[in-house]
């Protein structure tokens, strides 16, 4: 049966536990799109916020032992006084999430589909570790990575989460999940990175959906645990959690919303850079190249983004023409179009990044430095 993937939102009162969303791996959205059968592996997202605001909260209490602590006890009393519980009642109901503290004086980072859950304009609130709970105001989002600031009311001396350099993160390392899905503050669940450079789009097929360059873990990531932490062995930010593969449901049978082992995060280096952003000027940037493109195919298999139209004037019109067919971008694989939209918006207008392309039989290489979208 075909995993379905979905964003880990909690669950709202009036709505669905969670958005479809789109995952671009490689071979897989492109067999989606053009009818691939049986082994195209295609599978739905569902946004990892869920369970609605429940009174059940946790704290990260020291406890003294003399036994020898564990790399996931270390990283969890590191990481847990920097996560909180975020609750949002809107127009359409309320749903929770989780969030990650970025300052002392009460700046978080979660989700934009977190603070979307309850259809938008209404109350936001959060709890800290502590127990003490905040109203919030939004400070700004960035919709197209799914990245959201918040600012609590009344908060002095949280703990600021520490971040990683997700670009050292390789697969295999340990990955410690922070987070209150079904709404249960301060729950920690360990696995591995299993994988990175995956596409998602928490979304779905909305032309103005997220597209990200996820990290993937097997780490149990539930609804309730979007804009939550991803942390490596020493308690760093590795990742903001923000989707969950799942199983779709069959004739007469009821779906998996939950956790099958399949969960992404948005990396550090790129949520850190928006969130920055974000708080110093209450909006972000995001890169552009200046295209548009489509999945090329061979049979079932997708094998490039080919260059449908290049704008004039933009970063990529100096090198590129249409017909090309982006194969990589620096040393990520490119195999959809969806693909190449994530690892462009991996990088921060004005990298420089060497786009691998094929015209007609010939491969080249052609470094282009990305341009800044519209704000």
């Amino acid at each position: 049966m075909t995993p379905t993937l979905t964003g880990t939102v909690g669950a709202a009162d009036n709505r669905s536990t969670g958005r479809p969303l789109r995952m671009g791996l490689v071979g897989l959205l492109a067999g989606a799109l053009v009818g691939g059968g049986a082994g195209a592996g295609v599978m739905a997202l569902s946004a990892s916020d869920g369970g609605s605001a429940s009174s059940a909260t946790a704290r990260a209490d020291v406890i003294e032992t003399s036994r020898a602590t564990t790399d996931v006890a270390a990283a969890s009393a590191t990481a847990a006084p920097s996560v909180v519980t975020v609750y949002v009642t809107g127009r359409t109901g309320s749903g929770s999430g989780s969030g990650v503290v970025l300052t002392e004086d009460g700046f978080v980072l979660t989700n934009n589909h977190v603070i979307d859950g309850g259809g938008g304009g209404g109350q936001v609130q959060v709890r800290t570790v502590d127990g003490t709970l905040h109203d919030a105001t939004v400070v700004g989002t960035e919709p197209s990575l799914d990245l959201a600031v918040l600012r609590l009311e009344g908060a002095d001396s949280l703990t600021p989460a520490t971040f990683a350099d997700s670009d050292e993160v390789v697969v295999g390392d340990l990955a410690v999940a922070i987070g209150a899905p079904l709404g249960l503050s301060q729950t920690v669940t360990d696995g591995i990175i299993s994988a990175t450079h995956r596409t998602v789009s928490p979304g779905g097929d909305d032309a103005d959906a997220a597209v990200i360059d996820a990290l993937q873990t097997d780490a149990a990531i539930n609804p309730g645990n979007s804009g939550g932490a991803l942390v490596d062995h020493s308690g760093a930010v590795i990742g903001i959690n923000t989707a969950i593969a799942s199983v779709p449901a069959g004739p007469g049978q009821a779906g998996s919303g939950g956790n099958i082992g399949v969960g992404f995060a948005i990396p550090s280096n790129t949520a850190h850079r928006i969130a920055t952003e974000i708080m110093r000027d209450g909006t972000a940037s995001t890169a552009v190249l200046g295209v548009r493109a489509t999945t090329v195919t061979d049979g079932q298999v997708a094998t490039g983004a080919r260059l449908v139209e290049v704008q004039p004037g933009s970063p990529a019109a100096a090198d590129l023409r249409p017909g090309d067919v982006v194969t990589a971008v620096g040393d990520r694989q490119v195999a959809t179009s969806t693909d190449l939209t994530a690892a462009v918006r991996r990088a921060a207008p004005g990298d420089s990044v060497v786009l691998t392309v094929l015209r007609g039989a010939e491969s080249s290489e052609h470094e282009v430095v990305l341009g800044r979208a519209d704000v």
